[in-house]
């Protein structure tokens, strides 16, 4: 089975290659591998879905610095909010 572990670690690899070939377009890794690369993120996830249904898979943008949130902010899915399963 696949993991997502796998695909960060080959993007982590690839991240000096990624940036002087692919800056801020958004990657595919799925496998351990690097499937392509795409100008924007709904390309990217299209693909993904298509190819590799619900994963796992890493999409990222080359270059994009890390996602702050500040402390008192909480994240929860969409779905958690759903009260139509109760």
């Amino acid at each position: 089975m696949a993991s997502l572990r796998e695909d960060i670690a080959a993007f982590g690899q690839m991240k000096a290659e990624l940036e002087a070939s692919h800056f801020h377009e958004w990657v595919v890794f799925h496998c351990g591998r690097f499937i392509d690369a795409f100008s924007d993120f709904e390309a990217a996830a299209t693909l993904a879905v298509d190819r590799f249904g619900n994963g796992p898979y890493l999409i990222r943008q080359v270059g994009a610095g890390p996602v702050q949130l500040p402390g008192g902010m909480i994240f929860r899915p969409a779905h958690a909010l759903d009260t139509s399963g109760l």
